[in-house]
């Protein structure tokens, strides 16, 4: 089991990763959505993306289509503080599975994990 957390904010990253890992589920972090992509092109899987928006070199939108061209089949859920519905309808259209705006509370996000990795 593999996840893979996208996200520059290192305070969020390290919150969400620190409790992804203490609830069982290794996580990767990584902070440009270049390292996602590249990522996501190796040979160990990923079992589920956690895809910020607001990334310094290309947005999330753009990392979901990149990755959607290539593994149609890994959940990717959209953690971002663009919660507006216009933004939530552009993930889920672009192919995210689940898209939660910050801020967040932990056990819905672990509950959307588990959802997702069933």
């Amino acid at each position: 089991m593999q996840l893979l957390l996208v996200e520059d904010e290192q305070r969020v990253a390290s919150f969400v990763a620190r409790g992804l890992v203490d609830a069982g589920f290794p996580t990767e972090v990584v902070e440009r959505g270049a390292d996602a992509v590249a990522r996501m092109r190796r040979s160990d899987p990923v079992d589920l993306v956690l895809l910020d928006v607001g990334l310094p070199d290309m947005d999330g939108f753009s990392v979901l289509e990149e990755i959607r061209r290539r593994d149609q089949r890994t959940p990717i859920i959209m953690l971002t503080a663009r919660g507006d519905v216009p933004s939530r309808v552009k993930g889920l259209d672009l192919g995210a599975d689940d898209y939660l705006p910050k801020p967040f509370d932990f056990d819905e996000l672990l509950a959307r994990v588990r959802a997702a990795l069933r």
